[in-house]
């Protein structure tokens, strides 16, 4: 039984099917945080404990620049995908709606740009 109107589906109106790949990210960004957490972790100890140049030395390693890198990557990625689930779920509004999420995906995306840029300075510091 299809509870479309006719003037839907000659339109081709229906389900958008693009939340199923933005459940996927969320879940393979959750994922993939698990073990490069482990990374985050590490480097923070040595910010806290070891003099400035043991770690500096420690994120010049490719493997540690790399895993930082996608800690950063995927974590500010996750974030946005999260907000954005966030503000569709309480925002009711449609405009109010695709301006926050334009705001929320820009900001995520300048701050992930500035910790990489930090992380690619201390990199070639190093």
């Amino acid at each position: 039984m299809d509870y479309r109107t006719p003037l839907s589906r000659v339109k081709g109106l229906g389900s958008a099917k693009s939340g199923t790949v933005h459940w996927w990210m969320q879940r393979v960004t959750a994922a993939a945080l698990i073990p490069l957490s482990f990374w985050l972790i590490k480097f923070m100890g040595l910010g806290l404990t070891a003099p400035y140049q043991q770690s500096v030395d420690w994120l010049a390693s490719p493997v540690n620049s790399v895993c930082i890198a996608a800690w950063i990557i995927a974590a500010f990625y996750h974030a946005a995908l999260g907000l954005q689930v966030v503000i569709e779920d309480y925002v009711a509004a449609e405009g109010p709606k695709i301006i926050s999420i334009w705001a929320a995906n820009l900001a995520f995306l300048f701050l992930a740009i500035a910790a990489l840029l930090a992380v690619f300075r201390i990199v070639s510091i190093g």
